[in-house]
């Protein structure tokens, strides 16, 4: 025997066998050490069930991207849906669109005024516009009296256009009812004499 190594026993003696006589299956003397590299074993199919379960998550995936492409106003409504619920105002102020205008789902106003309300109150300069106009034209809205205007004043204070606009256009309607008023007065007083 070899004095520089022990003696070893029946099974360590074996077991070293084995593993020099694996290595030189698969291993030639004339590669270098660092470019020996373990290949992979071959790996057993997928069993039966896994097959099935792959294939239905693709399936339900093509068809959920269909539905999604026929129906994009209905998941997209659904969506915002979801985050206005979460209490974001702009997807508030889209829901209160949606429902104004019956895009993706019914035309429900007073739906659409109540998250026009939910998205105004958290300062959303549209959502008060569109509840203040939605309660001068008449829409049942969870407004008092002369909340409107103040809420108009506050949108337009808020850089929104139409709100600018619907002041002034108002303020020149008042100031002309205002002075009719008193010319129609003036005139009554003097036809009547």
């Amino acid at each position: 025997m070899d004095d520089s190594q022990p003696l070893l026993g029946a099974a360590e003696q074996t077991v070293r066998k084995r593993n020099t006589s694996e290595k030189k299956k698969h291993w030639t003397e004339n590669i270098p050490e660092y470019a020996r590299v373990y290949l992979a074993r071959r790996k057993k199919p997928d069993p039966a069930y896994v097959k099935i379960i792959e294939a239905l998550v693709v399936i339900g995936t093509i068809l959920f991207a269909i539905y999604c492409y026929l129906y994009f106003e209905n998941v997209h409504f659904h969506a915002i849906n979801a985050y206005a619920h979460l209490g974001y105002s702009e997807a508030q102020h889209q829901v209160g669109q949606r429902y104004l205008h019956g895009i993706g789902v019914s035309a429900h106003p007073e739906k659409a005024m109540e998250w026009f309300k939910k998205a105004s109150d958290q300062g959303h300069p549209h959502a008060s516009f569109n509840l203040a106009v939605g309660h001068l034209k008449g829409i049942k809205t969870p407004l008092k009296t002369g909340e409107a205007h103040s809420l108009i004043a506050e949108a337009a204070q808020k850089g929104m256009s139409e709100a600018h606009e619907t002041l002034h256009h108002n303020l020149y309607i008042n100031i002309f009812l205002i002075t009719f008023g008193y010319l129609s007065i003036y005139l009554s007083i003097y036809l009547s004499i």
